[in-house]
């Protein structure tokens, strides 16, 4: 059967012709590119992740998937490598990969921030910009504002001259990244700069803004000529997804707009659900996989909290990291498919609650949605929210008495009734079919299932229903359907049998053990070291991105308090190497049992992708290396003589007089106020310990509010302050237990060497003689080494085994990335694989170099074996 309607997918022809000719419209039925008028399905593939020799076949099998779309964030501080310092050169030729995309036939959604999240380093925002002073981020504030614009200055151009129907490919514009998350004080202002930024540089094509949590203003600041977009990351098995989507979709309709989803999750029955209830462009983060090549994790908000993000950038989509195609793909062609089918009948739809489901049998939506069709007909979308297959029940209709229609488990049948069939040159009506409609033409029409079905046809004598058996792979279903004098050719596909891609290269062979080393003669630092009078920020002495290390005299220092640390810090007592710490910031006690020297290490995983108030090294903007670090020269318990205000519960004056926490009320919940004078000097530093503090509370410092969480339950107390002290709890019986006030002095005349991205690089790349050696590989605490480790030829997934180590490994001149191997102080990982890297083929020259570091606390350091698998790319 020849099916007109998939034609183009086979070899991108239509994509490249309509961006020749040229226009994008907005409107009720959705991105219009060139008067056609379909559902799109947007995959995120981002050029930063991924090597340059790859770009064309990763764009090649996501248009192999029928995906007509891509959005692809353009991150600033991968860009703007040190301040004023622009690369836009090999893997960063956003450009190229722009070009390449237009040329597989992909329209292209841009996002160029200026922040992206994307849990990449900083949101990408660069490093430096909070050392400014008065700079503000993600506000309508000028110094940040101009900074934006040197970005844009450069961004826009690039974007502008690849716009749909100008020879390029891009369709929309995203302005900013869900703005709704963030304390923005003037969101229209904020907005209307960067609206104005683009269009300044020609930008023409649609502006677009994200709402991630619903907050359509929040994130478009209700600027005119911005149109807002949603981010939707419900639990896939959630029975509430579809009326909070029409409740959008409705609004959406009211402003005479389409609800464009431009996040959500990557299973396809999830993006059935969604497109069921009315949206019309479905944007799955993240479907074409990919890895954080160099220093470029973020650090965020994902875990309890903070976490760090790992190299291999992974949240199951349909192409792994290293361009393995994974199941998922065939639904993407059945659903992509479907709704080529339909075209502008289903973007043209108005989505209401379901009202034909008579009975389901396994676990379901708690109102399904339907689409009424533009032009007659409607697609019921019923998911089976279970692990186990069932039924559904439909009610009858007319003629068609009714049918059962089995659910796969964790899936969303799209069941087709009363579709005018003249549209496709077929006489008659498809009042009925289970089986997803992915094709329809003269010769007849082409459905997809896994499972028994059933297909109701009617050319004006009354419905014919017909049972088709399951197709198997590459074993179709064939039926001819008969009503009066109408007959139809019906074919049923098995979903791996839909416009099969070109096939993507295998992987050959099995995982090989790496177990010869060379053991090399290189240092791993300069050993040039600069005076400063307090530990400095890695910022400050330029490392936005690597390690920074530390070295100060303790004579005399019994304990020591750090302060604002992050994100990997290892510290030395005299040599001593002593538990890695990932602290987000949080102030942390150090004894020092009477040490002479302070040796740290301070590794920059990241910087935060998101704005988490609960730890000080997650607020977006926060700085990395060793914070502040003073000796504690006294204690003084001050857990008691707070006086009480009790809210409601509190009398009158004279106010009692309680320890912190220890006001008993009946008012659970209700907030109570503790004061006191706390006994500082007025000339030193000091620190308040909420001790055992449960849960988050305020802190008036001299009339400054504070926010305290349990999970940094320190105030910093400058010299002067603290004498007038208020801490506001909800009463909850023991959600403190007391506090302490310590007072601090300087550890001064400090050594420093910073050792950024660059140096570190630098050093990798150096020739280096050394000693043979066999894995496995072991070390004491504290000691680095550097090692050169055979690799064979092509992409490989590398896969490290041991524990207490640390490994960064390095290629072509570029940090492949970084594992934390078995250690008890190691962070949560969130994202993909903590225990993988990736060497592409074109990066592979036979060697990988390894810079392994033994960390304390546990058993001793060994890098017991690595595997190198074949990756296909």
């Amino acid at each position: 059967m020849t099916d007109l309607s998939t034609t183009d997918v086979e070899s991108g022809s239509v994509g490249k012709a309509s961006a020749e000719r040229g226009s994008v419209e907005l409107g009720p039925a959705g991105l219009v590119l060139d008067g056609r008028e379909e559902a799109l399905l947007c995959a995120s593939l981002f050029y930063f992740r991924l090597p340059r020799e790859v770009w064309e076949s990763r764009l090649a099998r996501v248009r192999a998937t029928g995906y007509r779309a891509i959005d692809v964030y353009l991150p600033w501080n991968f860009h703007e490598t040190s301040p004023g310092v622009w690369d836009f050169e090999g893997r960063r030729d956003v450009g190229a990969f722009l070009d390449l995309a237009h040329e597989a036939g992909l329209a292209v959604i841009a996002r160029p921030g200026p922040y992206i999240c994307s849990e990449w380093d900083g949101g990408a925002l660069p490093a430096w910009l909070p050392l400014e002073a008065g700079l503000e981020l993600r506000q309508a504030e000028p110094r940040f504002l101009a900074h934006v614009r040197t970005w844009f200055d450069r961004a826009m151009p690039l974007i502008a001259a690849r716009q749909w129907g100008r020879g390029g490919s891009v369709v929309a514009v995203q302005l900013e990244n869900e703005l709704d998350f963030f304390d923005t004080r003037d969101r229209g202002a904020y907005i209307t700069a960067l609206r104005d930024m683009a269009i300044e540089h020609g930008i023409d094509v649609p502006l677009i803004a994200c709402a991630g949590q619903g907050d359509l203003v929040g994130a478009t600041g209700g600027v005119e000529g911005v149109t807002p977009a949603f981010n939707f990351y419900p639990d896939d098995r959630s029975p509430f997804v579809e009326p909070e989507v029409r409740r959008y979709a409705d609004l959406m309709a009211d402003r005479g707009e389409p609800l464009l989803i431009t996040e959500t999750n990557r299973r396809h029955a999830t993006l059935r659900r969604l497109l069921a209830s009315g949206a019309t462009l479905l944007a799955p983060y993240l479907q074409a996989s990919g890895f954080d090549l160099g220093y470029t994790p973020s650090v965020g908000n994902w875990g309890g909290p903070g976490g760090f993000m790992t190299h291999d950038y992974d949240f199951n989509g349909y192409l792994s990291p290293v361009g393995e195609v994974r199941p998922e793909a065939a639904e993407a062609r059945v659903l992509t498919a479907f709704a080529r089918t339909l075209g502008p009948a289903l973007t043209r739809a108005t989505a209401r609650a379901a009202d034909d489901i008579a009975h389901v049998t396994v676990p379901t939506s708690a109102s399904a949605s339907q689409l009424v069709l533009d032009g007659g007909g409607t697609v019921t979308g019923v998911p089976n929210l279970g692990g186990e297959p069932g039924t559904a029940t439909i009610a009858a209709s007319g003629d068609l008495p009714e049918i059962a229609v089995e659910l796969e488990p964790s899936s969303c049948a799209l069941i087709v009734r009363d579709l005018p069939l003249a549209r496709f040159g077929l006489p008659g009506t498809l009042r009925f079919a289970s089986a997803d409609l992915v094709g329809a033409g003269p010769d007849g029409l082409e459905l997809a299932a896994r499972t028994r079905g059933a297909v109701a046809l009617d050319g004006g004598d009354g419905a014919q229903l017909v049972e088709l058996d399951a197709p198997a792979p590459g074993e179709p279903v064939r039926a001819t359907v008969r009503s009066g004098d109408t007959e139809w050719n019906v074919v049923v596909r098995h979903p791996d049998d839909v416009d099969a891609p070109a096939s993507a290269p295998a992987a050959t062979g099995e995982a090989e053990a790496l177990t010869g080393a060379v053991r090399l003669d290189l240092e791993t630092r300069s050993g040039r070291t600069s005076a400063h009078e307090s530990a400095p920020a890695s910022e400050t002495v330029g490392v936005h991105r690597g390690r920074t290390h530390y070295a100060a005299s303790l004579a005399g220092v019994r304990e020591l308090l750090i302060e604002g640390a992050g994100d990997i810090v290892d510290l030395a007592l005299d040599g001593r190497a002593l538990p890695s710490r990932a602290p987000y910031g949080a102030a942390f006690l150090v004894p020092a049992g009477g040490a002479d020297r302070l040796d740290a290490v301070v590794e920059t995983w990241g910087h935060s992708n998101f704005d988490d108030a609960r730890l000080p090294g997650l607020a977006l903007g926060s700085l990395r290396g060793l914070g502040r670090v003073r000796s504690v020269a006294a204690r003084e318990d001050v857990g008691a003589l707070w006086t009480v205000d009790g809210g409601e519960q509190w009398a009158a004056e004279p106010a009692p007089l309680r320890g912190l926490g220890g006001w008993s009320s009946t008012r659970i919940g209700r907030p109570a106020t503790y004061r006191r004078a706390l006994p500082v000097d007025g000339s030193s530093h000091h620190a308040l310990h909420l001790k055992g503090l449960t849960a988050a509370c305020t802190v008036v410092v001299d009339g400054e509010t504070r926010a305290v969480s349990p999970d940094d339950p320190w105030v910093h107390l400058a010299p002067g302050e603290g004498r007038e002290l208020a801490v506001t709890l909800a009463h909850w019986p023991g959600s403190v237990d007391g506090a302490e006030l310590l007072r601090l002095a300087p550890v001064g005349e400090w050594r420093v060497e910073p050792q950024s991205d660059e140096a570190l690089l630098a050093l990798a790349g150096q020739e280096a003689t050394g000693r043979d050696l066999e894995l496995p590989l072991e070390l004491a605490p504290g000691e680095e080494t550097w090692l050169d480790l055979a690799v064979p030829p092509g992409g490989r997934s590398l896969r490290f085994a041991g524990a207490q180590v640390r490994i960064s490994a390095f290629a072509r001149n570029e940090l492949l990335g970084r594992v934390w191997l078995d250690d008890a102080a190691r962070p949560e990982f969130t994202g993909g694989d903590p225990g993988r890297l990736w060497i592409p083929g074109a990066w592979n020259s036979g060697t990988v170099r390894l810079l392994v570091r033994g960390t304390a606390g546990g058993e001793p350091p060994r890098l017991e074996r690595v595997t190198a698998a074949p990756a296909p790319e």
